[in-house]
């Protein structure tokens, strides 16, 4: 099947076109002048990504606070079995500095292994995308890899450089992309099943 818009040729499953995204059911604009509404609303944009976002973050928070929680009593128990803090012992210091790099580092791998599994698990979504009905496809509108997924993770690095602009970018390009979904080619589109209308 071609596309109607660009003329990629695409498999003739494909929901969307593998070169620009747009729907590819119906095929035509001009066999259903709806065809362009329904593809325009599948696309979540910003303010609805946001959201999720948001919710997404709550989640990952509590954990952090979890685990901040664990650091500051250690911490504060070193200290307090410190003899002298005027001549602090330098492998207690070592040990609490290297406590908190492994919080950070757990933190930093559950986020990545909260969004990448998610979004390549079955439900193709966060806890914030699914209760917003979200859910993340590659441009065919097909479950994406694990390796996809952590692709577009740490491609919001890029997308919140300059100012948050690569987030931004949701609102305003054609098929509601951000920047970590045009690299990652992948789209974040509304509803919970694959078909194509909503």
């Amino acid at each position: 099947m071609f596309c109607w818009k660009c003329g990629q040729p695409n498999d003739d499953d494909a929901l969307f076109c593998s070169q620009c995204g747009v729907p590819l059911k119906p095929s035509t604009p001009a066999t259903s002048p709806s065809a362009a509404t329904v593809g325009t609303r599948r696309f979540a944009g910003f303010w609805l990504r946001f959201v999720a976002h948001m919710i997404d973050q709550l989640v990952i928070s509590m954990v952090s606070v979890v685990l901040f929680l664990i650091g500051l009593v250690f911490s504060v128990g070193g200290l307090a079995a410190m003899p002298d803090l005027d001549d602090p012992d330098p492998a207690v210091l070592a040990g609490l500095v290297g406590g908190w790099v492994i919080i950070t580092i757990i933190l930093v791998v559950a986020q990545w292994l909260y969004y990448a599994l998610m979004e390549s698990s079955s439900q193709q979504a966060t806890l914030g995308k699914l209760a917003l009905s979200l859910r993340v496809t590659d441009l065919q509108g097909e479950q994406i890899s694990f390796a996809r997924a952590t692709g577009r993770h740490f491609g919001k690095i890029l997308s919140g450089m300059l100012l948050m602009i690569g987030y931004i970018m949701a609102g305003f390009t054609q098929n509601k992309q951000a920047l970590h979904d045009l690299l990652a080619g992948t789209l974040v589109v509304r509803g919970r099943s694959n078909e194509y209308s909503i």
